[in-house]
């Protein structure tokens, strides 16, 4: 493990391995460095890329400063590329993919981005998430109640089926869940009102310059397909494309060949 400053004084670790250019990991939510795809994904990539996989704030080794911001997240990512010799690509999941997207606006020192399903909701087929879905959430992770926070995010915020989070939460995995649920708010001020079924539109992305492959899973739900056929459709320099036989747990070796390719054109 090494360690990295950012801005506002949170330590940020990470683990970096391989060799080439620098390519940064960006997990989503619930996930951190140690989670079991992220370091199986490290390995697959660093016989291309000199990897770095980092703990978000708040999570797994790295340290929290208050209050938390869009800006401070982004301050994270630039300390990392800055440690990475002052630019990396970066490949981003789910609500990682939205920070990245935050950060790449930014110009931070970013080459390209790759992102695997943002959790953007660009139509209202399917039930939202309740208006004050964000508040309520908060409430939870303020009264230290993590479990009901977990299963809200996932009913309520992902659309999970109850029954299904039910049975997660007999399992050794719901410990791993709730270990960052106090994080959760985090994700959920990232992604902002792009759960809420609102078209995405050039004008919001206009200042993401860089080349961006903007993948999603062909058996991943169809709101998520679509929301990301649709950012890649708004983006300055965007391109889709569909991992076939890949669901929102996608699969390190499915990734694999896609960034190689998209980063070493």
């Amino acid at each position: 493990m090494q360690t990295v400053t950012s801005r506002d004084g949170t330590t940020i670790a990470y683990d970096q391995a391989g060799k080439g250019p620098a390519l940064i990991l960006v997990a989503g939510a619930f996930s951190y460095r140690k989670y079991p795809m992220l370091p199986k994904l490290m390995a697959a990539l660093s016989d291309h890329f000199t990897v770095y996989n980092y703990d978000r704030r708040g999570r797994g080794d790295s340290t929290d400063t208050q209050p938390y911001s869009i800006q401070r997240e982004i301050e994270d990512l630039r300390a990392l590329v800055r440690a990475a010799g002052g630019e990396a690509y970066v490949w981003g999941q789910s609500s990682g993919a939205a920070l990245a997207l935050h950060a790449a606006a930014a110009d931070i020192g970013i080459r390209s981005l790759a992102l695997y399903q943002p959790p953007f909701r660009v139509d209202t087929s399917k039930p939202l998430p309740p208006t004050d879905f964000p508040q309520h959430l908060g409430m939870l992770v303020a009264e230290g109640n993590r479990s009901a926070a977990v299963r809200y995010m996932m009913t309520k915020g992902m659309g999970a089926p109850g029954i299904a989070v039910g049975i997660m939460r007999l399992l050794p995995l719901w410990k791993r869940l709730t270990r960052v649920a106090h994080t959760l708010p985090y994700d959920v001020t990232i992604v902002g009102d792009r759960i809420y079924g609102k078209p995405l539109t050039p004008a919001d992305f206009a200042d993401v310059k860089v080349p961006t492959l903007v993948m999603a899973g062909g058996k991943a739900p169809e709101l998520l397909r679509t929301g990301a056929e649709q950012l890649a459709a708004v983006l300055p320099d965007g391109t889709y494309q569909v991992l076939d036989g890949q669901s929102h747990a996608v699969s390190p070796a499915s990734l694999k060949p896609a960034l190689t390719t998209f980063f070493q054109q």
